[in-house]
């Protein structure tokens, strides 16, 4: 991808439309992206009602957050890999478990944010 040379607002501008381009790519393609969404959404009020404090309220959620933005960085790295070819060859195969390894890893320290606030 060609740089654009915006700078300033612009390039801010530019950078917050291809992020939005980017959730919207992930929902459309990601089922597991979908999923992980729902769990935000029934996960956050929960969270605002049972976190002890504004700071572990926004733990929980952030831990949620995290969960989504690990799964965004597994697709992206899956849609690269993909993108290379679609014969088998084990580095190929090897990136895509160590993405899913991180999403894995994710919801360990969700859960464990989720336990040691709640608890």
């Amino acid at each position: 991808m060609a740089k654009t040379g915006a700078t300033g607002i612009t390039r801010i501008i530019n950078a917050a439309g291809y992020s939005w381009l980017g959730f919207k790519a992930a929902y459309k393609h990601e089922a597991a992206f979908r999923q992980e969404l729902g769990l935000l959404l029934i996960l956050t009020p929960i969270a605002l009602y049972y976190g002890p404090d504004y700071s572990g309220k926004a733990i929980l959620i952030a831990s949620l957050l995290f969960i989504l933005l690990i799964e965004i960085l597994n697709s992206a790295i899956e849609a690269v890999v993909d993108r290379h070819g679609d014969e088998k060859h084990e580095l190929s195969g090897r990136a895509k478990d160590m993405g899913s390894a991180a999403v894995f890893l994710a919801f360990i320290i969700a859960g464990l944010v989720w336990v040691s606030v709640l608890s």
